[in-house]
């Protein structure tokens, strides 16, 4: 699982159950702040329509997510990961949100085909 879809996972599962509630607002805290350190206090409303309904503003969250790099933000990952740890267990057992954030990855500027490009997320 890809770290974006990682924590839109927890975020839709945390606001839909009572168990693990400390770590959900936590999760909404981090980005929160990640949001307005990046100068993107805005976004923050689409993460609490985010809560209230997930289908529709799981696109836009995703884009805002991306957009302040949340995919590279070990501590965001870490919390949400916990939080999916509380709430499927034995998902978190089976290693399906094991993720390792290692480098950084910048954008590709001219022709690569027949290129490989090696990324290595476990």
């Amino acid at each position: 699982m890809e770290p974006i879809s990682l924590i839109l996972s927890a975020l839709a599962s945390g606001a839909a159950q009572a168990i693990g509630q400390n770590a959900y607002q936590s999760l909404k805290e981090l980005i929160k702040r990640k949001f307005e350190s990046a100068g993107q206090a805005g976004a923050g409303y689409v993460l609490e329509q985010h809560e209230k309904n997930p289908e529709v503003y799981q696109a836009p969250l995703k884009a805002e997510l991306a957009e302040v790099g949340v995919e590279r933000d070990e501590e965001i990952i870490r919390k949400a990961q916990e939080l999916l740890k509380q709430l499927k267990p034995e998902e978190a057992a089976a290693g399906k949100f094991n993720i390792k954030v290692e480098g950084d990855i910048k954008g590709i500027v001219g022709d690569i085909s027949g290129g490989t490009v090696n990324q290595t997320i476990s």
